[in-house]
């Protein structure tokens, strides 16, 4: 018995090393050193490479408080035994209250416990299809090579993108309703669809010379594959700078919309649309962008309805490959067509260094329990593991696009507390009891 993974990265390293320890034989495919991508600059497993989903070079894997997202998200990992987390706390260094680690020592000793161990064969060299011979986990990342990324589009059709053109996600909760109204265009139905978000001509006006005058994050020669920028995919702050109406005869335009407030059309209004079917994250509609993240949130801010808005995810346009998950995978990170093929890491629309080695976790527990002739496993929605794998199944996402660890993927909790804090306390302590009695229920020894 053999499993294959494809991809040396966090999340082929954390299923390689899940199957691995459970008494089962890998063959770990790394195209590195024969062929590296434009990213990558050692031979090492595990590289922590420049983000193009944050647009900066960082070693931080982001908060340790078990009480924010991605704490929860790391300590749910260290429960489910994960492989990289144990390598993480062996090199951190200080970073306040994020886990920042030596990026060579870390990669070193992934390494080093990928090499080591007996069940775990490396094959260096590309992989340019998907073998159909055993259970494999594509775990190739965002910056998959053009011949696999080929045969994955030639199986999955037009599942897979190439350039990622993403608008930010705000929390329901955070928009302030006193500034916005739910409606349809023309009154067509489908209210809760939509959040509108009017503007009166002062307002619009100050929040446009922000707009184009707010500093763009740099674009990195691997994160484009095409210099051309498709009108479909425009950045709003650069469809801004072709006139101060253009806006309001675009993303913002008003009309079919009267403002229950003033009885009026609006001078420009942003719609928000909901993100998933919960309601509790809703997406700015036609806002892609490639702003600097403090700058979406200065700018954006300034939208009266967004004042105190919570960003769980910033916009962000670059080179990016991902399946449009929905459609291709179910939540226990296999393909609905092919069960004995699974994907792990950003290639699934998971964003961010932990996001994708959680989902290596399970994608590797489920490979191996597949082989082992047992149930795959989905954990349960209220924790954060559980919730990132059912939103990249959740055929409700209306456009899918990457998402990284936070609270607004939860369900609501019962007694929601006022404080933020004490909120964040909530979810995080409802979610690692959910797991614990998951583990003991449905998986027990999670070597």
């Amino acid at each position: 018995m053999v499993i294959n993974v494809i991809g040396a990265g966090l999340a082929g390293c954390e299923a390689a090393m899940k199957i691995a320890n459970r008494g089962i034989a890998v063959r770990l495919f790394e195209m590195k050193p024969q062929k590296r991508t434009p990213a990558h600059h050692t031979d090492l497993f595990g590289e922590l490479v420049c983000s193009n989903s944050l647009m900066v070079c960082s070693n931080s894997l982001k908060a340790m408080r078990v009480e924010s997202a991605a704490g929860l998200l790391k300590e749910e990992m260290r429960r489910l035994g994960s492989f990289l987390m144990r390598c993480a706390d062996r090199c951190q260094v200080p970073a306040g209250g994020a886990l920042a680690v030596d990026r060579e020592q870390f990669a070193s000793l992934v390494t080093e416990g990928i090499r080591q161990h007996p069940l775990i064969t490396v094959v260096h060299g590309e992989v340019t299809d998907i073998p159909d011979d055993a259970v494999t986990v594509i775990a190739t990342g965002p910056l998959t090579s053009d011949a696999l990324a080929k045969k994955i589009e030639e199986r999955f059709g037009d599942s897979l993108s190439f350039f990622d053109a993403a608008a930010p996600i705000v929390t329901a909760e955070s928009i302030d309703m006193d500034y916005a109204f739910t409606a349809s265009r023309y009154d067509r139905g489908g209210d809760d669809d939509y959040i509108n978000c009017p503007m009166n001509k002062e307002e619009y006006e100050v929040f446009y010379h922000a707009l184009v005058n707010a500093e763009r994050a740099p674009l990195h020669d691997f994160d484009v594959s095409n210099p051309k920028v498709y009108e479909g995919c425009m950045p709003v702050e650069v469809l801004a700078q072709r006139g101060e109406g253009t806006l309001r005869f675009g993303p913002m335009k008003p009309v079919g919309l009267i403002d229950p407030r003033t009885g009026h059309r609006a001078w420009a209004l942003l719609q928000l649309r909901k993100e998933n079917a919960a309601g509790t994250m809703y997406n700015l509609v036609g806002f892609q962008t490639n702003l600097k993240f403090p700058e979406q949130k200065r700018v954006f801010s300034l939208i009266p309805a967004l004042h105190r808005a919570e960003f769980v995810r910033y916009g962000v346009m670059h080179r990016n490959t991902f399946l449009c998950s929905p459609k291709v995978l179910r939540a226990d990170f296999s393909v609905k067509e092919n069960s004995k093929l699974f994907f792990a890491g950003q290639i699934t629309g998971v964003e961010g260094y932990m996001e994708s080695a959680a989902s290596g976790i399970m994608a590797g527990m489920n490979a191996a329990r597949l082989l082992e002739g047992k149930e795959t496993l989905v954990l349960p929605p209220d924790t954060m593991t559980g919730a990132l794998a059912r939103y990249i199944a959740d055929p409700s996402v209306k456009k899918f696009q990457p998402m990284g660890a936070n609270f607004g993927v939860l369900p609501e909790l019962a007694n929601r507390p006022r404080d933020k804090r004490l909120r964040a306390a909530a979810y995080a302590a409802r979610a690692l009891a959910s797991l614990d009695n998951y583990i003991t229920e449905n998986i027990g020894d999670v070597k």
